[in-house]
């Protein structure tokens, strides 16, 4: 019965890439989503005006386009640059575009969490370390960040979890996550119903297990502090 015809291990092997894909979009993302939230309150308009125009744009647009543009464009500069150097077939591999296009969108709403997350915290603490001879870098390291996950982490989390659904759209450049295999294996043995729906019970599945992971981490980050009662 959990040999699914015997595509059951081809469906694990789709869920390891599901989660491999996630993890490496994510560490990208909240590289973007940093970058991106520091632009933002800038006190630089270009470097404000930059900022701005990542989100909008990343935002307005579906993920679906973007995971195609990232796929065949890269293809395309991929092919031209190795024209050059006398290898005009030179790709990129799908799981490096999917990860650059769901990245590129994570980090986009990732900005807006981190932008709120550093508006709140107070001002007086960078001065404070500038007064102790801190660097940028070390008040950022040392006093900033610490503080910044403990109020990001709850959207953060929220945004993983739409990342982690969000993989399915990279089975359209044929990356053999997921939904790839089930769709192979539903046309194969013509029986989509079952194979979506242990598709489904898989994404159900490693949701949970990362909701209790994100609830384990927020109790981490916030001890130490009181929530007021209303």
């Amino acid at each position: 019965m959990f040999d699914l015809h015997g595509f059951g291990p081809a469906l694990v092997e789709g869920t390891w890439m599901t989660i491999r894909l996630s993890l490496a979009s994510v560490a990208l993302g909240l590289v973007f989503g940093l970058l991106g939230a520091s632009a933002k309150i800038s006190d630089n308009r270009l470097l404000r005006g930059c900022g701005g125009f990542y989100t909008s744009v990343v935002r307005g647009v579906p993920e679906t386009l973007w995971v195609l543009m990232a796929y065949f464009g890269t293809v395309s500069l991929m092919n031209w640059i190795g024209s050059y150097f006398g290898n005009p077939h030179l790709t990129l591999s799908p799981f490096v575009a999917g990860t650059l296009a769901l990245a590129l969108c994570f980090g986009a709403y990732a900005t807006e969490v981190f932008r709120g997350a550093l508006l709140s915290i107070p001002p007086g603490q960078k001065e404070a370390g500038q007064a102790l001879g801190l660097s940028n870098a070390r008040i950022f390291w040392r006093i900033t960040l610490p503080q910044l996950w403990r109020v990001a982490l709850p959207g953060l989390g929220n945004l993983y979890l739409i990342l982690l659904k969000d993989t399915a759209l990279v089975s359209l450049i044929t990356l053999d996550e997921i939904m790839r295999k089930a769709q192979v294996a539903a046309n194969a043995t013509k029986e989509p119903f079952t194979f979506y729906f242990a598709a489904a019970l898989i994404y159900l599945a490693l949701t949970v297990i990362i909701m209790a992971a994100l609830h384990w981490f927020e109790r981490r980050a916030n001890r130490g502090f009181t929530r007021t009662e209303l």
